[in-house]
């Protein structure tokens, strides 16, 4: 059953979190607090006088912006998809006549 919910804890800025999620979306969720951990410590590194509500600002920020532009990236491969199609269709409209 790769749809069953389980309940799995993930570490995020020193804490834990206990989240409920499908078994198919472990690997994403753990994944992904990875990268946010990762990121939280190369601001640690370069930014010490910060505290962590600043880190988890930025690194949501950086992540904001990633989505944006991945939901960009989405909009304009289907409008390409689109023109591609009433493009074939003008083609064969036009070779018609």
């Amino acid at each position: 059953m790769e749809g069953e919910e389980f309940t799995i804890r993930v570490k995020v800025a020193d804490r834990y979190y206990p989240l409920r999620i499908r078994r198919t979306d472990e690997e994403k969720v753990r994944r992904a607090a990875q990268g946010i951990n990762d990121r939280l410590m190369q601001y640690e590194k370069r930014y010490a006088e910060m505290d962590s509500q600043d880190f988890l600002a930025m690194v949501l920020l950086q992540y904001g912006v990633k989505l944006l532009e991945c939901e960009e990236n989405a909009d304009i491969s289907s409008l390409r998809d689109s023109i591609r199609e009433v493009t074939r269709e003008l083609e064969g409209y036009l070779s018609q006549m």
